[in-house]
């Protein structure tokens, strides 16, 4: 599985102020790591979100949104965001904030 580069470069664009910031291949595509946790990653041309469990049902009623599942079983807390979602820089923010909102609320690895 590959991702879209364009899409991972805006992605370091938007992130690229954050500390503890990393990048790490994982699901078969790009993850952007804060302070060793899983922030956000591109799985093709969609951004794979962290949202955590809180979160989780409120973002899923979202346009644009789906359940991960990766592993033919979806994973509480992160979700898939389709192109559509996140074509706007504004979009794209807005997604990159909610996840660490979640992120920066855990403790490092």
């Amino acid at each position: 599985m590959s991702y879209d580069e364009g899409v991972a470069q805006r992605v370091r664009e938007v992130m690229s102020s954050v500390s503890g910031l990393s990048e790490k291949k994982m699901f078969g595509g790009i993850a952007f790591m804060v302070n060793g946790n899983m922030c956000i990653g591109v799985v093709k041309h969609e951004l794979m979100l962290r949202v955590g469990p809180d979160q989780y049902d409120e973002v899923l009623n979202m346009l644009y949104v789906r359940k991960m599942d990766f592993t033919g079983k979806p994973m509480r807390g992160l979700v898939y965001i389709e192109p559509d979602g996140f074509g706007e820089d504004k979009e794209l923010r807005y997604w990159v904030d909610r996840a660490l909102l979640f992120v920066n609320s855990l403790p490092e690895k």
